[in-house]
């Protein structure tokens, strides 16, 4: 992006930028279970904020999705709410219980409800333990700090670690910060993603420049991720912007803003990043690369087809270096294709492996390319002839620990 110069990561998640606490807590949601994992997060903003969403094309959609997509209409915004254990989806009162959180959360903040956004991630079709999370609203906001790990830790599922960044960046004005966390393990597939994420900066810019920013962002980063070919019912990226780091406020579509919309992609890749390689189960992370297509949407329907291949998928994880499922995956993928000019290369920091050229499969060292795909990142580079269209994708290896974890997700 233009002006965007390599971004400085730093610490402080969603706290880094100016303006913004976050906190996480216990209270119980999944009923029955033992565990004392934090299961209730807390964003908030000391000034309102101009915010933005995006959210599932599932067709169902959870109790909060359907909450903020109305709220967010307003561009404004002060905290977020979330809970993990139970998904607030397709359950009696899911959207009266969406708003008891708003509501609770607004009160012992001292802030108008209509400024919370709300969130959930967890089992379908249950009900919602709002006792519990009614239980955890005074704590959530007692320990508002720079807990932003707290928080992150507060949305996982099945998640294996802790997903959050921040960076900041220069503008005109000076210099902001862009922070992060996000939840995503399972039931991962564009149109969202499916995650939660919630994002915050201390950029100035209008509602309107900042909806447009995340949706770069996000087809650019979580719309290119594939784990399992599932969408979620509650797929929520959300973003809030505090205006404190004291540059201009961003109105047009200028300098100021492809500097931000090239900062907030970055952040967000390497979130899809994390997020495919902590696939359940997973124990590779599959990088797809294609060059040379017709166009960057055709790169990007190939490479989309690669990694959601199931049997791409299950070939790495065997670290097999069968190139047939590859061919196979970008012929039906739709796209553009002259297979007499693709070669495909398998790499990884195991060293690299020709396995197909202008169509043909070849001849190769199978000692080699098998050290090449035990790597834990695999990268399936694909030249598809000599167009301008290139793209970069991401998924993970589909292992027996899938369908172990989802053989009793609700257990």
């Amino acid at each position: 992006m233009k002006g965007l110069k390599a971004l400085k990561y730093t610490d402080g998640g969603v706290t880094a930028p100016s303006g913004f606490s976050a906190s996480g807590v216990h209270c119980g949601v999944k009923r029955g279970s033992s565990l004392l994992k934090l299961d209730l997060a807390l964003i908030f903003s000391e000034t309102e904020c101009t915010a933005a969403g995006v959210f599932t094309r599932n067709s169902v959609k959870a109790a909060p999705v359907l909450l903020d997509m109305d709220r967010l209409k307003s561009g404004k915004a002060r905290a977020i709410i979330a809970n993990s254990g139970n998904a607030n989806a397709c359950a009696p009162g899911a959207y009266e219980a969406a708003e008891l959180m708003a509501c609770a959360a607004a009160s012992s903040l001292g802030i108008s409800p209509s400024s919370v956004l709300v969130a959930s991630t967890g089992v379908i079709g249950q009900a919602l333990n709002t006792e519990a999370i009614l239980s955890g609203i005074e704590p959530l906001v007692k320990n508002l700090g720079k807990n932003s790990s707290d928080a992150a830790d507060a949305i996982m599922t099945t998640d294996t670690f802790r997903k959050e960044t921040a960076a900041e960046f220069s503008l005109s004005g000076g210099t902001a910060r862009i922070g992060a966390i996000c939840k995503g393990s399972g039931m991962i597939h564009p149109n969202m993603g499916t995650l939660l994420c919630f994002i915050t900066t201390d950029a100035a810019i209008s509602a309107d420049m900042l909806s447009r920013a995340l949706r770069v962002a996000v087809n650019a980063s979580f719309n290119r991720v594939s784990v399992d070919g599932d969408t979620s019912t509650n797929d929520s990226c959300i973003i809030l912007a505090s205006g404190l780091c004291g540059s201009p406020e961003i109105t047009a579509e200028d300098d100021d803003y492809k500097i931000f919309v090239g900062a907030l992609t970055q952040v967000c890749v390497r979130l899809a990043r994390m997020i495919a390689g902590d696939g359940e189960g997973a124990t590779h992370l599959i990088t797809c690369r294609v060059s040379g297509a017709s166009t960057d949407k055709d790169a990007e329907t190939l490479a989309m087809s690669v990694i959601k291949s199931p049997l791409t998928k299950t070939a790495i994880f065997g670290a097999d270096a069968n190139v047939g499922r590859v061919l196979c995956a970008i012929g039906y993928s739709g796209a553009f294709l002259r297979p007499d000019m693709v070669d495909i290369i398998f790499t990884s920091e195991n060293g690299s492996v020709i396995v197909c050229e202008k169509g043909l499969c070849l001849a190769f060292d199978e000692t080699l390319a098998k050290n090449v795909l035990e790597a834990w990142e695999v990268v399936i580079d694909i030249r598809a002839g000599d167009g301008p269209g290139s793209c970069e994708c991401w998924g993970c290896d589909l292992t027996y620990d899938y369908v172990r974890i989802n053989g009793d997700y609700r257990s």
